[in-house]
């Protein structure tokens, strides 16, 4: 679907949603990173805030047949977009439950579309929680795009206090940002979403 200003909508999901996270701050900065970048409208959507219970929908998600409103709403809410960025913590060499479950919850809102992942951690990065992600987006039929976001050690790179908590990227997060962000425009245009869409 395109946004208002004709562009496809890139959904940023914080899979966080623990107090005193730093994924809000990442995904804000990648968000006005992203907008900079051009290519996409640009949404932030926090787990945090969808609160979806367990997944508890009595048939297969690729039916489309919700029983419940949480899930009609979350379904309005991924099929609008036209690619994702991922941003996890690493918890025990993997991403989070409340990502796995909201990934879970749907089956065609998010099939065919780009996606990338931003992880973030200590010296490994988040990256064992990236290598745990692709298989999943493999297997809902989602375009993972090679260029990933890795952030070691991402605490020593925000600042402030609560809200107003901001993160400074390294050079290198940057490059990795147009990268990713360049792959996904890439793949969009590559599937048509955004003319299939309009």
């Amino acid at each position: 679907m395109t946004g208002d200003a004709g562009r496809p909508l890139l959904q940023i999901i914080v899979a966080s949603t623990r107090p005193g996270r730093i994924g809000e701050p990442i995904a804000r900065w990648f968000a006005g990173y992203a907008a900079e970048h051009g290519s996409f409208e640009v949404e932030i959507v926090d787990l945090a805030e969808v609160g979806l219970p367990m997944f508890a929908e009595p048939e297969h998600p690729r039916l489309g047949r919700y029983t419940l409103d949480s899930t009609r709403s979350w379904s309005a809410t991924v099929d609008r977009a036209d690619a994702f960025v991922f941003v996890t913590p690493e918890y025990n060499h993997s991403f989070t439950a409340p990502l796995k479950n909201a990934l879970d919850h749907l089956n065609r809102e998010w099939a065919g579309k780009p996606a990338t992942i931003v992880s973030y951690g200590g010296v490994a990065a988040g990256t064992r929680a990236a290598e745990a992600l692709w298989p999943v987006l493999v297997g809902l039929n989602m375009v993972p795009v090679s260029a990933a976001v890795p952030i070691p050690f991402a605490m020593k790179n925000v600042s402030g206090e609560g809200d107003d908590r901001l993160f400074t990227p390294a050079a290198e997060t940057e490059a990795g940002a147009k990268g990713a962000l360049d792959g996904l425009s890439a793949w969009v245009e590559r599937l048509g979403r955004s003319g299939a869409q309009a």
